[in-house]
């Protein structure tokens, strides 16, 4: 008689990203519930969102008008094929994402998440300048530090050497780095935008000059970065980029997967900058975290490159099965209204002072090397423990959860605080109690 093989419990067969998972399985971190600034573990413990999920729910957790939208979406049309056709919340939805964008930027193309905008956004850059006789532009510079998702092109093109180690080759034109407009020596526990910052991007005159400007498809920047520690742009930086792609030809992209819809107080973080990019990539905050969408605003021109003379033959040979899917477009057309109804955006610009006054009261707490805050994000550098990169931060990862009630975002040994736009003051006390509290208990 055979015997029934033994199953595995339902932990072991999860494999986590961009996590330790032995030591996760160990003491696992579970999130059962959701609501406005809080979530609830199993055992029914209330715990405050400091991080906006993942840098996504921007107007607080399980937001009524987003939910009754999906659920009464799902119930009139569950999906749509997007190749040949469309269906009426996505039109809707596109037109909405370009009367927010900059003036200039008016067709967007829907894909499913950050990831995917990047790798889009670098075949329009490349489909664009063949389709006008240029095949020969295929480079793309980014920034130190920079990331641009996981999927291979935006892998190439991060900043984060763990994202890339073990997965090479990378994408051939990837390569070329402009630094971080940042100065650890001179600009530690700076309050917002710092400014003398067109040096850093004049560094593209050196790329441009070794490599040839007339090689280079696109310059492609987060206007904050996020992941790799809240960098802000800072003042006449991102102007300086512009004048110089201009200058040799050159596509700007902005990657705002992060920083749009009112990260940095604004719909998109050009309207802050009062810079207008070639593309700006989006995803996160355009469904609240709800359903996974992402995708690409770009200029009117670049859509019209790839328009084909024959009336029946297809545009852009890129897509995928759920672009532009039903229910997503229905959460991102209730989670616009609700940033305009709720004025989240205004609500997030006078949230910012408050915020950074209080996250730069824990210099001098313990361990506490450097602060950048922009926005509603800030980084808190700690310091780290030799010969164990990481291993401080990921305690107080623990710290936070197990014993503050608090979920915050670590990168190596930097904590991340992230408040929706919904947060109140006492909310945003909270958060940096919890973590003062947090650094008291570090070994």
């Amino acid at each position: 008689m055979l015997e029934t093989p033994s199953l595995p419990n339902d932990l072991e067969t999860y494999w986590l990203p961009f996590t330790p998972n032995r030591d996760f399985k160990a003491r696992p971190r579970l999130l059962a519930r959701a609501e406005g600034m809080y979530y609830w573990d199993e055992q029914g413990r209330k715990l405050l969102d400091a991080i906006s999920g993942l840098w996504c729910v921007n107007a607080g957790h399980a937001r009524k008008p987003i939910v009754e939208a999906i659920r009464a979406q799902a119930g009139e049309l569950d999906y749509a094929p997007s190749f040949h056709f469309a269906h009426p919340k996505v039109v809707r939805l596109a037109a909405r994402i370009s009367a927010l964008a900059p003036k200039g930027l008016g067709n967007v193309f829907f894909c499913n998440s950050g990831s995917e905008a990047a790798d889009t956004a670098m075949k329009i850059a490349r489909g664009y300048f063949a389709a006008k006789g240029e095949s020969g532009r295929y480079r793309f510079v980014s920034r130190a530090r920079s990331y641009h998702g996981v999927n291979f092109g935006g892998m190439s093109l991060g900043g984060l050497p763990n994202n890339q180690k073990g997965f090479g080759p990378l994408v051939p034109g990837t390569e070329h780095r402009i630094p971080i407009p940042y100065d650890a020596d001179k600009d530690r526990f700076t309050k917002g935008e710092l400014t003398d910052g067109e040096k850093y991007a004049d560094v593209l005159e050196s790329i441009c000059a070794e490599f040839g400007g007339e090689t280079i498809a696109a310059v492609i920047v987060e206007p904050m970065t996020g992941s790799g520690g809240v960098y802000a742009s800072p003042k006449n930086y991102l102007s300086r980029l512009r004048t110089l792609c201009d200058r040799h030809g050159i596509l700007l992209i902005f990657d705002e997967v992060i920083t749009g819809f009112g990260r940095l107080g604004y719909a998109f973080a050009a309207e802050r900058y009062g810079v207008v990019p070639d593309m700006i990539t989006f995803a996160k905050g355009v469904t609240n975290g709800a359903v996974p969408m992402g995708g690409v605003v770009v200029k009117h021109a670049l859509y019209e490159a790839f328009e084909p003379k024959p009336a029946y033959a297809i545009d852009f040979f890129h897509g995928y099965t759920y672009t532009g899917h039903p229910l997503a477009a229905a959460a991102g057309l209730a989670t616009l209204d609700l940033y305009r109804d709720e004025g989240l955006f205004e609500r997030g610009r006078a949230l910012e002072p408050k915020f950074r006054d209080a996250v730069h009261t824990l210099k001098g707490a313990p361990h506490v090397i450097d602060i950048r805050s922009i926005g509603l994000a800030a980084a808190i550098d700690l310091q780290p423990i030799e010969g164990a990169i990481g291993k401080r931060g990921y305690e107080a990862l623990n710290t936070a959860f197990f014993e503050e009630d608090l979920v915050v975002r670590i990168s190596g040994d930097t904590i991340v605080l992230i408040p929706a736009l919904i947060s109140s003051e006492s909310e945003i006390a909270r958060m940096v109690e919890g973590v003062r509290a947090v650094l008291a208990r570090l070994h």
